[in-house]
């Protein structure tokens, strides 16, 4: 599995490590403006969700008054008022209200999120193995308008795609009861499923130890709860998605049908210092020692995913995609790593096939793109070199 350590030193050179994969098929290293371009965090010309939202849940399955509590208390603190212990989760999204600044900044629109109607389906009314058809049939019940459909499933529930490729998702249905100006409605919906007992590594990080990459000590879940503190993030990161891309064509990079959006365009990133394996340095409970980066209603702590600002097209960190053998990682740098005139060795173990050569390099020169990060003062990529050692073979071959 891939990893990298960065270290700055105090002469005008860095070396950026990579124990890493090396793809061993030629790779093209370079990309046209063009091509950033495409890749760019931008605005669709689709409509954002506005005013004041109801947020409808369906607990589906076992959910405990704790847990309840937990969810419905994020809820109430994202509209709490300024009263509210700084940082704070209302602060948070706060932040959203800059993509609504981007299109109309004399005259800019907002949302405003409160707790609807809540409905309780503790008897598993459609089992517990759910398709994306029954979610979606869940999410359309109840009222619809001016509202958002939250669907939460318990950790017994198994979900399509849910712990493979998953932790939740949101989209947006034709109501088949409401009727606006004549038209049938159309309204955004969300699914969060609690990973407590199915994939914590996966949907609960950093508060359980991650199935892949850098192996560091899990942190201590606010709340006592690690299940209900996995799905706040999940939750936080979808409510950002939704209001900001409910219909497919609002905010958001890369393809349509996988796009990156408020905060999946940020991924892993709680707080400044973050990197692959650490969360950030965070806020931590002198009493319960738990991480913490906001403070929301009733005295709760909660963990909120960064968000990406689209006013200086950066989250803060930039980012790589590459493919494995077995799969895809992505490595990560924050914008303020390299400065202009520094200089790179990176350097891989060339264990097994895989882009992270390639991804390195990409990586180092989309942080020295101001086309694509206005913010990049970073590094250009000039030459690669690979050594490679072949215990079967007598004579070590060098490839220069």
């Amino acid at each position: 599995m891939a990893s990298y350590l960065f270290v700055k030193l105090l002469l005008p050179i860095f070396q950026f490590a990579l124990l890493l994969n090396l793809a061993l098929a030629a790779r093209r290293l370079t990309q046209s403006t063009q091509d950033q371009q495409a890749q760019l965090f931008q605005y669709h010309n689709g409509p954002l969700l506005t005013g004041q939202m109801s947020i409808n849940v369906i607990w589906y399955g076992n959910f405990n008054p704790s847990q309840r509590a937990i969810i419905s208390d994020f809820i109430a603190s994202l509209s709490s008022p300024s009263s509210q212990s700084q940082p704070s989760v209302a602060e948070w999204w706060k932040a959203t209200e800059k993509y609504y600044s981007l299109i109309n900044s004399k005259n800019p629109s907002s949302v405003q999120l409160s707790m609807g109607n809540q409905v309780l389906d503790e008897n598993y009314s459609l089992g517990k193995s759910l398709t994306n058809q029954q979610i979606e049939r869940l999410a359309a019940t109840g009222d619809q308008v001016n509202a958002i459909s939250v669907v939460l499933t318990s950790s017994d529930v198994v979900v399509d795609g849910f712990c493979s490729s998953r932790c939740g998702s949101h989209g947006s249905l034709s109501s088949k009861t409401a009727v606006v100006e004549g038209k049938n409605h159309k309204f955004a919906y969300i699914w969060v499923g609690n990973s407590e007992t199915q994939c914590p590594g996966f949907c609960a990080w950093p508060f359980h130890q991650p199935i892949y990459g850098p192996q560091s000590p899990p942190l201590v879940a606010p709340n006592g709860d690690i299940g209900s503190a996995g799905m706040v993030i999940t939750l936080a990161s979808l409510l950002a998605g939704t209001v900001t891309n409910p219909f497919g064509n609002g905010y958001y990079q890369g393809p349509a049908g996988a796009p990156l959006e408020a905060a999946s365009a940020c991924p892993g990133v709680y707080a400044k210092g973050a990197y692959p394996g650490y969360a950030g340095d965070l806020l931590v409970d002198p009493t319960t020692g738990a991480s913490y980066n906001a403070n929301g209603a009733n005295g709760r702590k909660y963990l909120m995913p960064a968000l990406f600002d689209p006013s200086t097209q950066s989250s803060k960190v930039v980012s790589q995609a590459y493919e494995l053998e077995y799969g895809t990682d992505c490595l990560e740098m924050h914008i303020d790593a390299i400065q202009h005139g520094e200089r790179a060795v990176v350097i891989d173990d060339l264990v097994a096939t895989g882009g992270t050569l390639s991804a390195a390099m990409k990586l180092l020169a989309k942080n020295n793109s101001h086309t694509v990060f206005p913010e990049c003062r970073g590094g250009e990529v000039v030459e690669c070199a690979c050594v490679i050692g072949l215990p079967d073979v007598k004579v070590m071959l060098k490839l220069l």
